[in-house]
């Protein structure tokens, strides 16, 4: 039996630091895509979005905090990643990326932009069901 195709969640970034998705539902098992589009115009250097999805219980802004310096490894700090369930790396103005993971066990799971300062804004929760 070929698994089911993963449901596509389109979110967009832009140069105001918001996230056009803030909410995902999904089920235990599931399969999903996200496409993180940054539709801003300012360069990367400035104002570089990603989109890092942390496992449950994650600190949020220790594991913020910690990938500050991280530029090299897209802002994720390589003494957290594994917190990370699921990443899009940095992108530039009018640059797309994607991601495809199996949604995790039932809970609630935050989702941030780990870019510099971003994540206080940036964010957002996936609830498992």
């Amino acid at each position: 039996v070929a698994a089911a195709a993963p449901r596509t969640i389109e979110i967009t970034a832009n140069d105001q630091m918001k996230y056009s998705v803030a909410t995902i539902e999904a089920k235990a098992g599931e399969s999903l895509k996200v496409v993180l589009t940054n539709v801003g115009t300012l360069p990367k250097e400035a104002m570089g979005h990603n989109w890092v999805l942390l496992k449950a219980g994650t600190d949020v802004t220790a594991f913020a905090t910690a990938s500050m310096m991280a530029k090299d490894t897209d802002y994720i700090a390589p003494a957290h990643k594994d917190k990370v369930i699921a990443s899009i790396g940095v992108l530039g103005p009018k640059k797309s990326g994607e991601t495809t993971f199996t949604a995790p066990a039932p809970g609630d799971y935050a989702f941030i932009c780990s870019f510099p300062g971003h994540y206080m804004l940036m964010k957002g929760t996936l609830t498992v069901k």
